[in-house]
């Protein structure tokens, strides 16, 4: 195999890596797995996520962690679909990316949908062969935030199961 169709080869399964690595966090997010989040970040990672009356920030794989599991709690419903992938590696160890997100989020607690689009803009580093968040942001293309009168009939229900219960008060 000559050398440009090897280095062509490589960046095609660095690429699918980088999409299993994005998938695997948007499944993670929706299903509270806590474990295998911690496996998808390195430990100086850092998130920026700017919504229609937000803005979150955080430095280090704990603190975001800690975030996600406050945010993805067990009296929440989400879904995440991200699709359109721009990735384009920039070394054998770095690479950039760009999604398009669509999400869907219902919190009981505070009886509101989020419903809304956004651009994510990730950076990857590849440590001992594997791919890893090193920053990730997003900004929102759109958010509909929408009062819940009456609580959906809910038939399933993951992370009333197996996520963290948010404190009383909260």
């Amino acid at each position: 195999m000559s050398d440009k169709l090897s280095r062509d080869v490589q960046i095609l399964m660095d690429q699918e890596e980088i999409r299993r690595l994005k998938y695997r966090y948007c499944r993670c997010i929706d299903t509270a797995n806590q474990a295998e989040l911690r496996e998808l970040f390195v430990e100086d990672a850092s998130v920026c996520y700017i919504g229609g009356s937000y803005r979150f920030e955080a430095q280090g794989r704990d603190k975001i962690l800690e975030a996600l599991a406050f945010a993805f709690h067990s009296e929440a419903v989400a879904v995440h679909n991200v699709h359109h992938p721009e990735i384009d590696i920039i070394s054998p160890t770095e690479a950039t990316g760009v999604w398009y997100l669509r999400d869907w989020f219902l919190n009981l607690r505070h009886k509101i949908v989020t419903d809304g689009t956004a651009l994510y803009r990730d950076r990857y580093v590849k440590r001992d062969g594997k791919w890893l968040f090193q920053h990730q942001s997003y900004e929102r293309v759109f958010e509909i935030v929408t009062e819940v009168k009456e609580t959906p009939n809910i038939t399933a229900h993951y992370l009333g199961k197996h996520a963290k219960p948010l404190p009383p008060g909260m």
